[in-house]
């Protein structure tokens, strides 16, 4: 088996056909193509404090009652379907990307979580929700005295 050293960023291949490298570098690099490929789904932010967790979840353009969350055993599922009511056929778009029709995102919870204790809010775009932790996982603090 040989090892073939195929032309790098450090060759000038713009000198074989600068079209086709264009055209090729165009193509796969567009961010029409690339974000088809990509998965929509909203980025979430997790902390955990003394006291719980508290999960964000961005997501704007979104109503309340759009949100459906669930907890099964340990899973918690955040799901949002939504259906566009309209379609404005007077303008012509070369891009949208204003589509969150769908999503669901599941996150496990830990043994520690006080499930009475899971209250969620919505507010400029973020779905915030705060998860309690049970009394015996909080863990008290406090200062030793070195004798």
């Amino acid at each position: 088996m040989a090892l073939i050293k195929l032309p790098g960023k450090s060759y000038n291949t713009d000198a074989v056909n600068p079209f086709v490298n264009t055209v090729f570098d165009n193509l796969f690099n567009d961010s029409f193509i690339s974000d088809r490929l990509v998965t929509r789904v909203p980025a979430v932010n997790i902390t955990e404090s003394d006291r719980g967790f508290k999960i964000e979840l961005a997501a704007p353009g979104l109503k309340k009652s759009d949100f459906k969350i669930n907890v099964d055993k340990n899973v918690m599922s955040i799901s949002v379907e939504k259906t566009e009511e309209k379609t404005d056929e007077s303008n012509v778009y070369s891009k949208k990307e204003f589509s969150y029709t769908s999503f669901s995102r599941s996150f496990t919870l830990p043994d520690t979580v006080d499930y009475s204790n899971i209250d969620a809010s919505y507010q400029d775009g973020v779905l915030a929700i705060a998860i309690g932790k049970k009394e015996e996982a909080i863990v008290a603090k406090r200062l030793i005295e070195v004798k």
